[in-house]
């Protein structure tokens, strides 16, 4: 995690899957972005490589779309000029790898994967048997497999291919400034450092939701499911930020070395401790939207999971005993990921001859996305001559906080890829961690719930834990049931 931009060396960059929903929305405005700070190699061609029989011309002009349409910042057509230079396209037909051997200049290149996870086997033995992966990185997303057995294998198909030193395992969350900001939080602040523990902390709840429904990546998310899509990745990762121990430094393996010790200390959770559900037909907002087995490539007795939620526990020295509830879906009542750690309540309540009948707990808030920020939740005397208590919040926010836009996680996980530095990247034995921990699971069939689009998830989801946080708002009460 570099202090601040600066250029890589010369490097060939290939996009595998550069025709995918992740190319166009995600990969190739980042690329151009970096391009406009100067912040890709001096030398290196950008090579699309996909199924469809496009030429350069063609890839310019899909280009040059998803970066007008993706790029948070315009297209420039000074800027624009320069990175179209480097785009090629070659279509994967027979014949394709030895033209690509010939094409790229660079020693040192960079395979980005975003292809289904299924694909990554085939594609590396062909790296391997073209020369290409000499002196190569690569790039690949989650899912890292479908459990342990699976996350093993494929990490022995990587390392076939290269050393771990050159695997970039792609959690675009980690690439997102309020999640970097926890560790600034936790480590750079006292007030902080020495309440965030067992001691005082009751429970974290840790929210990825998202009011988006499958659209129409149905086969893809037929082979995942929330657990693998969410859950063993972003939300792991989450909960290992929120849990690590101090790193030695802020880079390097140190910080990596310390999630691991959390995700290992994860228990192995219980499938009592599960809630699963599939949304079926409802309104998102204003908007109808169709249940999940309506989606094309999704079987019509589906029982994939488009929602998890579910309660674990790490045991370590400093968390022992206190519940993490996680919970993800699709087609909810609103966009949110967040963190809320409650502290616990106060040791004696003296207010028991007054008007004030019970106190909230004070709760801190991570805003991940949208609204980017920090809250903390205490209570407060109400004006007047009772003694009313009432919640009040103190708030951070950083699009009022700071004039300069936070680079998008791509674009900044991106640039550390062409530098080769890993902080931000998942290591061979973390991915295997997260496997462990939900082992249990793949060995029960579990219920799935409905719930309607637009809602907050299945009703089972409150037996589980009534005291999650409302989705419809950031306020500081629970949902009620």
């Amino acid at each position: 995690m570099t202090a601040a931009p600066s250029p890589p060396p010369p490097q060939d960059i290939v996009l595998v899957g550069a025709s995918g929903d992740l190319a166009r929305r995600k990969l190739l405005p980042a690329l151009y972005n970096l391009s406009r700070e100067g912040s890709l190699p001096a030398q290196g061609l950008i090579v699309g490589l996909a199924l469809e029989p496009l030429g350069d011309a063609a890839f310019r002009e899909r280009a040059r779309a998803a970066v007008a349409e993706f790029s948070g910042t315009g297209l420039d057509e000074t800027a624009w000029s320069a990175f179209a230079e480097r785009l090629r396209y070659l279509p994967a037909a027979v014949g394709a790898y030895e033209r690509l051997a010939t094409m790229l200049k660079q020693p040192e290149r960079v395979f980005y994967l975003s292809v289904p996870p299924s694909a990554f086997a085939p594609l590396l033995d062909d790296l391997r048997r073209h020369g290409l992966a000499q002196r190569a990185v690569v790039v690949i997303e989650k899912p890292f497999g479908r459990d342990l057995a699976t996350a093993r294998e494929l990490n022995r198909t990587l390392h076939r291919t290269v050393p771990e030193s050159r695997i970039f395992r792609i959690d675009h969350y980690l690439g997102k400034e309020t999640v970097q900001n926890l560790l600034v939080l936790r480590f750079g602040n006292t007030l902080f450092q020495r309440i965030w523990n067992r001691d005082v902390i009751d429970h974290v709840q840790l929210t990825v939701a998202e009011e988006i429904g499958v659209d129409d990546r149905g086969p893809l998310y037929e082979e995942t499911g929330a657990l693998r899509d969410i859950v063993q990745n972003h939300l792991f990762q989450l909960l290992a930020l929120t849990c690590i121990s101090a790193p030695a430094s802020f880079g390097g393996e140190a910080l990596r070395d310390e999630k691991v010790k959390v995700l290992r200390a994860i228990r192995p959770v219980h499938p009592g401790d599960v809630v699963l559900g599939q949304y079926t037909a409802g309104r998102v907002g204003s908007q109808p939207m169709d249940g999940y087995r309506a989606v094309a490539g999704v079987a019509p007795g589906s029982r994939t999971e488009t929602y998890v939620a579910m309660r674990c526990y790490v045991d370590t020295w400093e968390w022992a005993g206190v519940p993490f509830y996680l919970r993800t879906g699709k087609a909810l009542v609103t966009r949110r990921t967040e963190i809320v750690l409650s502290f616990r309540d106060v040791p004696l309540h003296f207010f028991r001859n007054t008007d004030i009948g019970s106190l909230e707990h004070n709760r801190l808030t991570l805003r991940i996305q949208p609204d980017e920020g920090i809250s903390l939740s205490f209570s407060a005397k109400r004006p007047g001559p009772r003694v009313v208590e009432q919640p009040v919040r103190m708030d951070f926010s950083y699009g009022t906080s700071f004039t300069s836009q936070p680079a998008e996680a791509y674009e900044r996980l991106l640039h550390d890829v062409l530098l080769g530095d890993h902080t931000l990247f998942i290591r061979e034995d973390e991915t295997e961690a997260a496997w462990t921990a939900l082992e249990p699971l793949w060995q029960t069939d579990l219920a799935v719930e409905p719930y309607p689009a637009g809602s907050a998830g299945p009703t089972a989801a409150r037996a589980l834990f009534p005291g999650w946080h409302r989705l419809e708002h950031h306020g500081p009460h629970p949902e009620t049931p």
